[in-house]
């Protein structure tokens, strides 16, 4: 199954048969006060060169948020976007909660973009899906609903397939589904990665569809989260995640290798580009 996103002059698959899509996270304020202010201020440089920067360091696919106390993101979305296809020229995620800085942002895009996200809730499906079936846009689907984030490997695939299903309804197909199980901390329930990865191969399994993931909340609590993350990556990427949100930065090495390992580079010529690139 391939799921396709385009910028005006790229396009990106997401497949189990491609290597692993990353998708850079780090156009976000959350916890960035010189990013928040930036975005305050309405000055996009900063956006600019988190965009350059990601995309340096392997990033196929930019998030782009701007959701922050005091931020309008309706107006701020869009300029954020046309700052980011200025910059670069990969596909970029569009991340809101708020179906009118969404709409705004689609208006500005140019391609078929990826909306960051829509969940299970009634409210959420109702809001989000008619404006991926307007914009022609792919969609994340988290792994929640009104009762909240379900604790159960059943229930979470129970979740993926309602979206799955609820799109399918608004003319949306499937590939157009990128599903997220949703990483909790392992800090305050131990099971919480196990059920993770478990929810990521079943509903690979039962659904087919792409996987994505925000890694970086299994570690929260934890010394040396970046190890962590690395390996919970590598294990979700054994388990049938394939387009990952995370910082580039920090994530690539082990994400080239985990696709080594898992037969996504042919004769290892990703990995050994990437090395020979450090060196110089």
């Amino acid at each position: 199954m391939q799921t396709v996103i385009r910028s005006n002059a790229q396009e990106v698959i997401i497949s189990p048969e491609h290597p692993t899509v990353i998708i850079g996270e780090r156009i976000n304020p959350t916890g960035k006060k010189r990013l928040a202010q930036a975005l305050a201020d309405k000055d996009m440089e900063r956006v600019r060169r988190l965009a350059l920067s990601q995309v340096a360091d392997g990033a196929a696919v930019l998030d782009v948020n701007v959701g922050a106390a005091g931020i309008d993101e309706v107006e701020l979305l869009p300029m954020a976007v046309r700052a980011v296809m200025e910059a670069t020229d990969v596909p970029l995620c569009l991340d809101s909660a708020n179906a009118e800085a969404l709409r705004a942002g689609l208006e500005a895009y140019e391609g078929k973009a990826l909306i960051n996200s829509v969940n299970g809730e009634e409210a959420s499906l109702a809001r989000v899906l008619p404006l991926a079936q307007e914009y022609g846009a792919a969609v994340i689907g988290l792994c929640m609903d009104d009762d909240g984030i379900p604790s159960t490997i059943e229930g979470r695939v129970a979740v993926a397939q309602k979206i799955v299903e609820r799109a399918a309804s608004f003319g949306i197909p499937a590939e157009d589904v990128v599903i997220d199980c949703l990483a909790m901390s392992v800090c305050t329930d131990a099971a919480a990665g196990r059920v993770t990865l478990e929810a990521i191969r079943a509903v690979r399994e039962t659904l087919g569809v792409n996987m994505t993931l925000g890694a970086s909340n299994v570690s929260f609590g934890l010394p040396d989260r970046e190890a962590i993350n690395e390996t919970f990556i590598a294990m979700a990427m054994q388990n049938g995640m394939n387009a990952p949100i995370v910082n580039p930065t920090q994530a690539r090495k082990g994400i080239l290798i985990a696709d080594l390992l898992l037969g996504l580079d042919e004769y290892a010529m990703r990995y050994v580009g990437y090395v020979r690139s450090q060196r110089k």
